[in-house]
């Protein structure tokens, strides 16, 4: 009995042992090493390790964007061939989207090399520079940008990405407004829209897909302006919003709900001149200032008569 628990013991041992090395051996990006930081919410910014990975030429830069648009899935060819060609792609798609994404390879080879402390300059022939990968326990440009089935796959990982930022707080800030803490969405939704810079993939040529994500994301930036608009006026806030709204309704003229919003500021500030002609383009907004009425959380004497 006393050898068999020995024994027993001496294999768990080993096994654990044994899970120590395949790890210390193993490269990090089949685990999730990766740190790739994606921005898309204004210009295109894409770095690994620090370093950029963002080219300049126009049509590897439109392959990046729709990969780093949807990092972690999967992007299939034939989405990034209708991307860059539409509907009607020449016969040279194929290996010319294959041309692309070595191209990407090579900037994210460059930026693993510098990230290491190695050598900046970006060669031509080197197995490494091409994504062929290097020894045990380091990664390659093929770790961060995946050929799988049908597709292209780009790691995100553990690095940032400025559009996860925006949903996770403009997602607290929907719930604080749902729970009736209008200062706490206010805050949230405050710092989800600082993440924008401009409009989203501002420098990228747009096909059909990108096209449709952009008006995607933008929908979902009004929806958070709305709300923080809406979250300040809760707040008593109407004076301060005045000049932002002024803007925002020459911006979004057709808005019903920024206009709305406009109208009620205005009365709320005294400024009731300005709400005698309720015509142009904001008659959907004093629309909706009148349904707004009718919310149990907009007391009556707050909208014009």
């Amino acid at each position: 009995m006393r050898w068999g628990h020995r024994s027993a013991l001496t294999n768990r041992t080993c096994c654990f042992l044994l899970g120590l090395l395949a790890r210390r051996f193993t490269k990090p990006a089949a685990d999730g090493g990766d740190s790739v930081d994606i921005g898309i919410l204004g210009s295109l910014a894409v770095g690994e390790r620090g370093v950029s990975i963002t080219p300049t030429a126009p049509k590897p830069r439109q392959v990046l964007a729709l990969l780093a648009l949807h990092a972690d899935r999967v992007v299939t060819v034939g989405t990034l061939t209708e991307e860059l060609w539409g509907a009607a792609p020449p016969r040279s798609a194929r290996p010319t989207l294959q041309t692309y994404i070595l191209q990407l390879r090579e900037h994210i080879a460059c930026a693993l090399r510098q990230g290491e402390g190695g050598g900046a300059g970006q060669g031509e022939g080197g197995g490494a520079v091409r994504g062929e990968g290097g020894g045990a326990g380091q990664r390659c440009a093929k770790d961060v940008l995946l050929t799988v089935p049908g597709g292209y796959l780009l790691k995100g990982g553990q690095g940032t990405s400025d559009l996860r930022d925006f949903e996770r707080l403009a997602g607290l800030g929907y719930r604080a407004m749902d729970a009736g803490d209008y200062a706490g969405a206010a805050a949230r939704l405050s710092e989800a829209l600082e993440l924008w810079s401009g409009p989203a993939l501002a420098d990228v040529h747009a096909g059909v897909h990108l096209a449709t994500e952009i008006r995607r994301l933008e929908e979902s930036r009004l929806c958070a302006l709305d709300q923080r608009i809406e979250a300040d006026l809760r707040l008593g806030r109407h004076r301060e919003l005045l000049a932002e709204l002024t803007v925002l309704v020459s911006r979004y003229p057709t808005h019903e709900s920024l206009c709305g919003q406009y109208m009620l500021a205005l009365h709320r500030s005294g400024r009731r001149a300005r709400l005698s002609t309720p015509t142009g383009s904001c008659a959907p907004g004093w629309c909706a200032v009148l349904a707004w009425s009718r919310r149990p959380h907009w007391p009556s004497s707050s909208v014009p008569s």
